[in-house]
């Protein structure tokens, strides 16, 4: 059965995707699967990857590059889903439905997906600009913390969530001395519960890292971070995960409704009707009918595909409960 024979009864003649993570990927191969034959523009800062890998498996040196790509170029080319990777969406003009990439090509749609997800959020403290401090979020920052590896055996990683457990977990595997520093006193706590993190906690531990909690970092030096309580740790690599931002410019300069994130009702749409939100960036109402933003992968892809069909005028509601596995 051809695609224009399953052509959606109503749909826009274009569909433009800013963020190629998670959100947008599922949501451009769910708008062909919904038998979407219009034109489907997918921009992002690189191509879709595997991006819970890029501090788990990948990090921890299991998983070869060319495990890491969602998809072959072929794919996109087949299913007609126009890719443009190492691009920046600079503005939206909702006045015209186009956006402008940093190159300064414009881009029309009928419809928008808003997939930008969020951006590490930075550490406030003396040092926190040294070179051998690391963010972690796209695959380029996954490989300059393995080169650093070349001549770094003491890891500090600032952060007991899941980013700064799965980076220390990873930097065991492959030998490197670890040590997490997380104000709280119990990780994850806020989002498995006690006993949980208890046994998260016990499991590093086990494993060789090194956990200082209930402190924060003061500073960063040459060689070591200072703690709050006066201690210092050797160090030479830092990485910090400290949670994330959401990516709310572009929607913001467009005027869209913003608070913690890009507010979308229950099908996903913002507050101007030719433009959806999804992923780490959307805040949309949670089971409780409470607003809530949470950043997880699966949670992204669920959203994507929900956009892809609502984008459609499928009725289709987000209520996929949040989870973590």
């Amino acid at each position: 059965q051809s695609r224009d024979s399953r052509r959606p009864a109503r749909s826009p003649d274009s569909v433009v995707i800013v963020g190629s993570g998670a959100a947008g990927a599922a949501a451009a191969e769910k708008l062909r699967a919904h038998g979407y034959a219009g034109a489907i523009t997918l921009v992002g800062e690189e191509p879709p990857i595997d991006r819970p890998n890029v501090s788990k498996d990948y990090l921890a040196g299991t998983a070869p590059e060319e495990w890491m790509p969602l998809r072959s170029p072929e794919f996109y080319a087949g299913a007609e889903i126009d890719l443009i990777t190492g691009k920046r969406v600079e503005e939206i003009d909702p006045g015209t439905r186009t956006v402008r990439t940093d190159d300064d090509q414009v881009l029309s749609y009928g419809a928008l997906l808003l997939a930008t997800g969020a951006e590490p959020r930075r550490l406030p403290v003396t040092g926190a600009d040294r070179p051998h401090v690391h963010y972690l979020r796209t695959l380029e920052d996954s490989k300059t913390i393995i080169a650093a590896l070349d001549t770094a055996t003491r890891a500090v990683i600032v952060g007991a969530g899941f980013i700064g457990l799965e980076v220390a977990a990873s930097l065991r595997h492959r030998d490197v001395d670890v040590t997490v520093v997380a104000p709280e006193n119990i990780p994850l706590a806020h989002l498995i519960g006690d006993t949980l993190g208890r046994f998260v906690a016990d499991l590093h531990r086990e494993r060789g890292v090194d956990l200082r909690l209930g402190v924060g970092v003061r500073g960063i030096g040459d060689d070591h971070v200072e703690l709050d309580d006066g201690t210092q740790v050797s160090a030479d690599l830092v990485v910090v995960g400290i949670g994330a931002i959401p990516r709310t410019g572009l929607a913001e300069a467009a005027g869209l409704t913003v608070d913690n994130g890009i507010v979308v009702d229950d099908r996903l749409r913002t507050s101007d009707p030719h433009i959806w939100a999804a992923g780490d960036v959307a805040r949309y109402p949670g089971p409780d009918g409470r607003p809530v933003r949470i950043e997880h992968w699966v949670l992204a892809e669920r959203q994507g595909q929900t956009a892809a069909g609502t984008i459609l005028r499928h009725d289709l509601a987000m209520t996929t409960p949040p989870s973590f596995c």
